[in-house]
């Protein structure tokens, strides 16, 4: 199953992971890895088209939804 949000479609992200802060001579020498950023995504039942689903919805659209309520 993807890590994807089912609203907004936000997915996994890839980027570098430094060891050390780019200063002085270590901007040559700090090792870059490879790494995945991850969308923090919850299970959430849902009210659509009048029925209860459940969703993978990530915690930006959560809030948004939640805030649409009160």
């Amino acid at each position: 199953m993807p890590a994807i949000c089912d609203k907004c479609g936000k997915g996994t992200k890839f980027g570098r992971n430094i060891r050390h802060k780019s200063t002085g001579r270590w901007e040559r020498k700090a090792s870059r890895t490879r790494r995945t950023f991850k969308p923090n995504l919850q299970r959430h039942r849902v009210l659509k088209d009048g029925r209860k689903v459940r969703m993978r919805l990530c915690t930006r659209c959560l809030r948004t939804q939640l805030r649409a309520f009160v």
